[in-house]
């Protein structure tokens, strides 16, 4: 990477970490370019060269910080591609707390940027990265059933859309109730039984 380059990376870079600090302390429409340039130490120039609007800004954000989640769960992709593929039928279901707790944490952590994500969902197409996620953990598993692919579309939008559902009444509450009661309500809405051994 040329020196130049890399200075237009670093420059966003601070700019996204600014962006999450200032959505740390107020919400997004409280936000001006004025003060992100300002945290960032650049210009207002400088955040046009790299920017339309603080909505571009926000997708760029949404995209750091998601990859900075992937980078954390690399270690268990393996382990949890295999669990899809080799474990018994009666344990092939993912709304564990061993899966839910280090996305909810995280989720938890970033509250402001998703509750932001979330209202914003349709112009930053998160509806699509989320299809996208998703398909590659469900399908496989509704393979494994048996489950006739004509189906496959119908059950994997009902899990994505349940599950999002109980995250953003989550968010709209600040994140107030605990992580594994939220985690066992979802394991409840999946498979009826399991919440009401982890205490619901």
């Amino acid at each position: 990477m040329k020196k130049s380059e890399s200075k237009y990376f670093n420059t966003a870079l601070r700019m996204d970490q600014a962006f999450l600090e200032l959505l740390e302390k107020k919400d997004l429409e409280y936000i001006t370019v004025k003060e992100i340039c300002e945290a960032a130490g650049v210009n207002r120039s400088t955040f046009y060269l790299h920017y339309e609007t603080i909505g571009d800004l926000l997708a760029e954000s949404i995209q750091y910080m998601n990859g900075q989640f992937l980078e954390q769960m690399e270690l268990r992709a393996e382990i949890f591609i295999s669990r899809i593929r080799e474990c018994p039928l009666d344990e092939l279901y993912l709304v564990t707390p061993e899966y839910l707790t280090p996305y909810l944490t995280y989720i938890a952590r970033n509250k402001r940027l998703f509750r932001t994500a979330l209202k914003n969902s349709d112009s930053l197409g998160l509806n699509r990265t989320y299809n996208r996620m998703m398909r590659h953990v469900f399908i496989p598993i509704l393979e494994r059933f048996q489950i006739a692919e004509s189906d496959q579309q119908y059950m994997v939008t009902f899990y994505i859309h349940g599950l999002m559902a109980i995250i953003s009444e989550w968010l709209k509450n600040d994140c107030t109730d605990s992580i594994s009661h939220v985690s066992a309500i979802m394991e409840q809405c999946v498979m009826p039984g399991c919440g009401k051994r982890n205490g619901i």
